[in-house]
């Protein structure tokens, strides 16, 4: 019994080797628990919304450690900056001039905090090397834990108190429904970046779940599940990591199939969270906005953002480029705006340089597609080209997305050198046939990846309509039959989400 209760004591304490993820079993049983209570709970509004934010804390603790501390001092300060903000705006609302420098200082102490902390916990060793680098000086990297998600809740809490100064928004009345917001665990730790406007009318609503919300929940997350535990991980252990580890030792050919394998394995990765998040929180009451469109139809690369982590580049657009000035000031200001933009945009992935050197990429190539599109070819931003052309331009701009890719999967440009000199000097095409043989698992899926990637929109309704129509028993079929088949694919650890490092 002592053992038992040590085993249990340890599966549910934080663990920094087996941080909890969607598609882990412990996750799995600790959710059909809570859903159990969850849904007791339906007809109350702060039961239930304390016992949801508890539970997300406790899934923050999961995954961070004692850093859901720093999530808690992240909601309050944001928390009471907006209520100030929002109650100087109020003292006298027929002028509103009144106490503008007041609340301009205010936003820049909630800019100060939030930015503050992601910049130490995620940059403060990367600027330090490269100070040190300059001044000549030898660096030990500090001992700094980064914790999980702390580029998605300080974005989406920054949202809030930007949006409450712009006036934009009415601030939360209560506490509880802003740590609510900010911690709402489907989207926690990496995304989608869910605004206060979107969420905060839902936060106090009537629990109302149809069958439809169920369905296309369920369908989400059995998705989801498929997309990371099955293809992204597979491809990823057996195949992809393979070849970026040691490029010099594979083929141009097989370089070139390895990228093409990593750029479904972080689609499916990513947009697998995403499905799983967006469907959790259907089956909880809640809507979130979509997060990628089939990115890779994208037909520019202005296209391919408005298609891939659709909650960033919009939020980047909103707070970031439109700050700086948007369009509004002359072609040359406005390249220069979206080249910043998308360099920090780089930058918000990673402390290091190839995800500088990422961002720039789609910086320069934004500005010289909006260049040629507007002053030589005079179309306007609503412009799609058609047949030939459409195609020549989709398949161009996945060839442009696949290089940025290898940047941003090599941790140092040696790695990218070493694939381009493969592909380009020793590429031995007759090597394809062997390849794909050699990994025919890894290339049905892949392949399957992009067919479905590919299918109309009208096929997925159909099934989410035709699931509607289904009992409870059909979709815990389905949600077992796809965890049957992730463990036979599975390897003995659970793979982490890539964008957890971010």
């Amino acid at each position: 019994m002592e053992a038992i209760y040590n085993n249990l004591v340890q599966l549910l304490t934080y663990d920094p080797q087996s941080p909890i993820i969607f598609s882990s079993g412990l996750f799995l049983v600790l959710f059909v628990g809570f859903t159990l209570v969850y849904y007791l709970l339906h007809n109350t509004f702060t039961p239930r919304i304390l016992f949801v934010t508890l539970f997300s804390y406790y899934f923050y603790y999961k995954s961070s450690g004692v850093y859901f501390i720093l999530l808690a001092v992240v909601t309050l300060s944001d928390y009471l900056i907006a209520k100030a903000i929002h109650n100087s705006r109020e003292v006298n609302a027929d002028d509103l001039s009144y106490g503008r420098g007041y609340r301009k200082m205010l936003v820049l102490l909630s800019l100060a905090v939030d930015l503050g902390f992601l910049g130490y916990f995620k940059y403060a060793n990367f600027f330090g090397a490269n100070f040190a680098l300059i001044v000549g000086q030898n660096f030990l990297p500090w001992d700094i834990f980064l914790p999980v998600g702390i580029s998605f809740f300080t974005f989406q809490s920054l949202s809030y108190t930007i949006d409450v100064y712009r006036g934009e928004l009415r601030p939360l009345d209560s506490l509880l429904d802003y740590a609510f917001y900010v911690s709402f665990f489907p989207q926690l730790v990496a995304g989608p970046i869910v605004r206060a406007r979107d969420f905060a009318p839902q936060i106090r609503k009537p629990l109302v779940i149809n069958n439809r919300m169920i369905a296309m929940g369920v369908y989400l997350i059995v998705i989801g599940l498929f997309k990371k535990a099955v293809i992204s991980d597979y491809i990823s252990i057996n195949f992809v990591d393979r070849v970026f580890d040691n490029p010099l030792r594979y083929t141009g050919v097989e370089n070139l199939f390895g990228l093409i394998g990593y750029a479904m394995q972080l689609y499916c990765d990513f947009s697998g969270y995403s499905d799983m998040a967006i469907g959790i929180a259907l089956l909880l009451g809640f809507r979130f906005p979509t997060n990628f469109n089939a990115p890779f139809k994208a037909d520019s690369v202005g296209d391919f953002w408005r298609r891939w982590h659709i909650s960033l580049s919009s939020w980047i657009r909103d707070y970031v480029y439109i700050s700086l000035g948007g369009n509004r000031k002359g072609d040359l200001r406005t390249c220069f705006n979206i080249f910043i933009t998308m360099l920090l945009a780089g930058l918000w992935h990673g402390a290091s340089w190839n995800f500088v050197i990422w961002g720039a990429l789609f910086g320069l190539a934004q500005v010289v597609h909006r260049t040629f599109r507007v002053n030589i070819l005079h179309h306007d931003r609503h412009y799609r080209s058609q047949g030939v052309k459409r195609f020549f331009a989709v398949l161009s701009t996945f060839v442009f997305v696949l290089f940025t890719f290898m940047v941003f999967r090599n941790a140092d440009m040696q790695g990218v050198v070493d694939m381009l000199t493969q592909m380009f000097t020793k590429f031995h095409p007759e090597v394809a046939v062997q390849c794909v043989t050699g990994y025919v698992w890894v290339f049905v899926l892949v392949v399957f990846g992009f067919v479905s990637h590919w299918l109309p929109q009208a096929w997925e309704s159909r099934m989410v309509a035709y699931l509607s129509k289904c009992n409870l028993l059909v979709y815990v079929l389905l949600l077992t039959g796809v965890i049957f088949l992730i463990c036979q694919v599975k390897t003995s650890d659970v793979q982490p989400f890539i964008y957890f490092q971010f």
